[in-house]
């Protein structure tokens, strides 16, 4: 099980750092070519150089929210390659918390829409796109638990993620007999810098949600996050899946 990757190639974003980092690492511990892709070209070089004792791990500064820059990556990967097996959409932005509807920017919105939602569908447009050449393909795109129960004051965040959790329904089902799994994975709050800038009563809010009475671990979320991309994971598409402490039971 341990090299469940190999001789396979994944593009992971919003790998420098976070949920996608983790992932990124294990995948490229068990054998995966793996493609970062990230908008911080900063803290992408910073990633890289961590990983530059595991071969075949390349990297493209990249904001998904730009069609032609999305639709450049999946080409460099299909030049290289040749086949795309692996997809994880995992870069986000949380946009403003503790912040009712009435005063929420709506610059702000665009933008994490751009992101969030765009960015999941244009990744998962090209990606998809060189799957079908194969016949085969794992795509996961981090959703959230926000997205399901909606968080109040956050309602970029919530919004979006729902929208990722639609896509995520929509092209499971596009993809169900041609040998192509979508799936998604709904975390509740995980320990990552991404919460940093999270107002505390913001939070509180969410990890008072959670039975378990703790944040997550990015190790918690690359184990199950690599189960569903791997072949392993065959009879199930269309899904988003929880990882939350016990906040979501159904």
């Amino acid at each position: 099980m341990d090299r469940r990757f190999q001789g396979q190639v994944a593009v992971v974003t919003g790998g420098a750092d976070g949920l996608g980092k983790g992932i990124s690492k294990r995948l490229a511990d068990e054998g995966a070519t793996v493609v970062i892709v990230d908008a911080d070209e900063h803290r992408l070089n910073a990633t890289l150089e961590e990983f530059s004792d595991s071969e075949g791990v390349s990297g493209f500064p990249v904001d998904i929210a730009d069609e032609e820059s999305v639709q450049r990556v999946f080409a460099e990967v299909a030049r290289r390659y040749g086949k795309l097996d692996v997809l994880v959409n995992s870069a986000g932005i949380v946009g403003p918390t503790s912040t009712p509807i009435t005063e929420y920017d709506t610059a702000q919105f665009d933008r994490i829409y751009g992101v969030n939602l765009r960015g999941a569908f244009l990744v998962t447009k090209y990606g998809v796109g060189l799957m079908e050449k194969s016949g085969y393909g794992r795509i996961l795109l981090i959703a959230s638990i926000a997205g399901k129960e909606g968080n109040p004051n956050m309602v970029g965040y919530s919004t979006t993620k729902a929208g990722v959790i639609g896509l995520v329904k929509a092209v499971g089902k596009e993809y169900a007999t041609k040998g192509i799994t979508v799936n998604g994975l709904a975390p509740a709050v995980i320990k990552t810098a991404m919460n940093a800038d999270t107002a505390p009563e913001q939070l509180k809010y969410m990890t008072d949600k959670i039975p378990m009475g703790r944040l997550g671990t990015i190790d918690e979320v690359a184990a199950m996050a690599t189960w569903i991309v791997s072949p392993e994971a065959s009879f199930s598409t269309g899904f988003v899946f929880d990882i939350s402490g016990g906040r979501a039971t159904y």
